[in-house]
């Protein structure tokens, strides 16, 4: 399988990646994507691809990080010069937060749609797809989709930890989107703020438009839940996709990997 959304560019691995590498390719995990929030992280994504032959990166900034003081007047050619990268496959997490987190509240709207916007443009000009991050905000993730469609790929890119009403996914996947599910998938229940599970939404995703990722460290999937996560438990996330759908676990593999592969054409 592929987990095509970790940060193992994060803190929470610094002291023991390697050994978290080696579990995950011996639980048959094929490719790990690390993925950059802001621009330190995303270089160090791209560090890690770079040590690493079944790690890649895709770059950018998160919409938690849009009133940042790291975004000086040259973040955008900073980000631009990383994600001409030989292993960067991506451009992303980028999109819109409404979520009040108690450690960052929410950034201004219309500055997170400008640093939306600005990195849409960036990867219609460098050929790249979307990794698209979205919290209580998808209307207006959509919208601004819409809006720039002339901007978007033939294959767009696709949701990342996808959530959201059951419109904002139909809309997702009319304008070409692939989506992505975690471990939250795993979890009994709405989480807050939300109106449907997970699990109807992936019963609703053709299988031919799903991709598997984890997040880790974050959303750690049933049993783990409450401990760190790690790119070894997207196997759990395949797993729980192959039980919704009633398919062969073997065959929630073979075809979403073969949807990463078809999303991000960079990736060897």
């Amino acid at each position: 399988m592929i987990d095509i959304h970790c940060h193992l560019n994060f803190h929470s691995f610094e002291k023991d990646y390697e050994q978290v590498i080696k579990r995950a390719h011996n639980a048959g995990v094929t490719r790990i994507i690390n993925v950059g929030t802001k621009i330190d992280s995303s270089e160090w994504a791209v560090k890690l691809a770079h040590e690493f032959d079944n790690l890649y990166a895709i770059v950018g900034v998160h919409p938690h990080h849009a009133d940042k003081i790291e975004l000086s007047n040259t973040w955008l050619e900073e980000l631009r010069k990383i994600a001409l990268e030989k292993k960067v496959i991506g451009i992303g997490e980028i999109g819109l937060d409404y979520f009040s987190y108690k450690s960052n509240g929410i950034v201004d709207p219309a500055l997170q749609k400008e640093i939306f916007s600005l990195q849409i443009e960036l990867a219609h000009e460098l050929n790249l797809p979307l990794q698209i991050h979205n919290r209580h905000a998808g209307e207006d993730v959509i919208k601004m989709l819409k809006e720039r469609k002339n901007l978007l790929q033939n294959i767009p890119g696709m949701f990342h930890c996808f959530a959201g009403t059951m419109d904002v996914l139909k809309d997702a996947l009319d304008l070409g989107f692939y989506i992505g599910f975690d471990g939250n998938s795993t979890y009994k229940g709405l989480a807050p703020g939300e109106s449907v599970s997970l699990s109807e939404q992936i019963a609703y995703t053709p299988l031919d438009r799903i991709v598997t990722e984890t997040d880790s460290p974050y959303l750690t999937p049933l049993p783990h839940r409450g401990q760190r996560n790690e790119p070894a438990y997207v196997i759990l996330v395949g797993q729980h996709i192959a039980l919704v759908k009633n398919k062969p676990f073997e065959q929630v593999v073979e075809q979403t990997t073969k949807n990463v592969y078809t999303v991000f054409s960079r990736l060897q």
